[in-house]
C-alpha cells in the first residue's frame, strides 16, 4: 500500500485512540499497563499498515491485535510472578548476623547507581530493598497490583544488577569485597 493510501488507515486508528485505551483499561489492572499495550500496538500498526486493505477493516483488525496483546500481557505477568515465587522459595534465609562493613561498601555503589534507573524502578528499590517496606504495601501506595509490583521489582533488580556490572565490572561479581570501581576510591590489591 502506498504511503498516501495508508494515511486514512492510520488516521482512522488514531481517531479511535480514546476508545482503544478505554477498551484496554477495562481489561488490565492499571492504566499504565493499558497505555503500554496500546503504544506497542500502534508500533505494530506502523509495521503492518501495508497489510490492511481499507480504513473500515482497520478498527476490527486493531481490536483483534489488542485482544491478543492483552492475552500476551497476562501470560508475561503470570510467568514473571511464577519465576519470582520460585526464586523466593529457593532463596536462602536472611542471616541477621550480616557484616555491617560489607553492607556499607555495597550500599555505597548501590546509592550511586539507583538514580540511574527508570524512576519507577529506583522508587521500588529504595522503598522495598533499601527501606524495608513490604512490596504489597508499596504496590497499594502506588496503585498497582502486588503481582505487578513484584514483577517490576524483579525488573528493577535486574536493571540495577546490569548497572552494577557495567559500573563496577568484576567487583560486582565478587560482591564488592575488593571493589575497583571509581566510586570506592583507590582500588584494593587483589
Amino acid at each position: 500500500m502506498a504511503a498516501d493510501q495508508s494515511e486514512p488507515v492510520v488516521a482512522r486508528l488514531l481517531a479511535n485512540h480514546r476508545r482503544f485505551l478505554d477498551f484496554l483499561t477495562a481489561r488490565v489492572r492499571t492504566r499504565q499497563d493499558a497505555e503500554e499495550i496500546l503504544q506497542d500496538a500502534f508500533v505494530r500498526v506502523i509495521q503492518k499498515v501495508g497489510d490492511i486493505r481499507d480504513d473500515e477493516s482497520a478498527v476490527a483488525w486493531f481490536y483483534r491485535l489488542l485482544r491478543n496483546a492483552i492475552i500476551d500481557h497476562y501470560r508475561r505477568v503470570a510467568t514473571g510472578v511464577k519465576a519470582l515465587q520460585d526464586k523466593a522459595r529457593d532463596a536462602p534465609e536472611f542471616d541477621p548476623g550480616f557484616d555491617a562493613d560489607l553492607e556499607r561498601t555495597v550500599c555505597a555503589c548501590v546509592d550511586d547507581l539507583v538514580p540511574l534507573l527508570k524512576p519507577e524502578y529506583s522508587d521500588l528499590i529504595r522503598r522495598v530493598d533499601l527501606g524495608g517496606i513490604d512490596v504489597t504495601v508499596v504496590a497499594d501506595e502506588i496503585g498497582i497490583s502486588p503481582g505487578n509490583a513484584r514483577v517490576r521489582l524483579h525488573r528493577a533488580r535486574a536493571a540495577l544488577r546490569a548497572e552494577l556490572e557495567r559500573s563496577c565490572r568484576t567487583c560486582a561479581t565478587h560482591g564488592c569485597l575488593d571493589c575497583t570501581c571509581s566510586r570506592s576510591g583507590p582500588a584494593s590489591s587483589g
